[in-house]
């Protein structure tokens, strides 16, 4: 991958002087190859990850869900896709090899949003044979980034 694209994926908000620093490209060439990605849909958006444990959120619940699928004929999966990530609920949607064929992240209110996703959208749809839902209890990692920060010990040592 290009190093613009290495550097951008993991700080989005990097300046053009800091840029020019790391890559060595001019600023007005580096400033042309960016909105040449962009326009081609190479980078596709700029994204913040936020950390919802540190604040009230009513997205509260999200799910890993994985879906069995019958392929349709001439189309695969690609329209039984299209048709799940058009939900709003979800926020991803990958196509899978092993034992289930799309991988979908949703987020709700709660677990009865999720429950109600699965049972009244998801599940009713032709092509559907099967699912099964993952809570996501805790996150520890995301895009490369590390939640849980190891705090100091303040404890005081044990003495005898």
């Amino acid at each position: 991958m290009d190093d613009i694209l290495d550097i951008l994926e993991n700080n989005a908000r990097m300046s053009l002087e800091d840029l020019e620093k790391l890559t060595g490209k001019d600023k007005k060439e580096l400033e042309k190859e960016i909105k040449n990605y962009e326009k081609k849909g190479v980078i596709v958006k700029y994204k913040a990850v936020i950390d919802r444990q540190k604040i009230k959120d009513e997205r509260g619940v999200s799910a890993l869900i994985e879906v069995k699928v019958a392929p349709q004929k001439d189309v695969g999966f690609d329209l039984i896709a299209q048709r799940i990530y058009s939900f709003p609920e979800v926020k991803s949607c990958y196509l899978l090899s092993g034992t289930y064929d799309l991988l979908i992240t949703i987020e709700g209110k709660d677990i009865n949003t999720v429950a109600n996703f699965v049972s009244e959208k998801l599940a009713p749809l032709n092509a559907i044979k099967g699912t099964t839902t993952h809570f996501m209890l805790k996150k520890y990692k995301e895009d490369g980034v590390i939640f849980l920060k190891k705090e100091k010990n303040n404890r005081l040592p044990i003495t005898y």
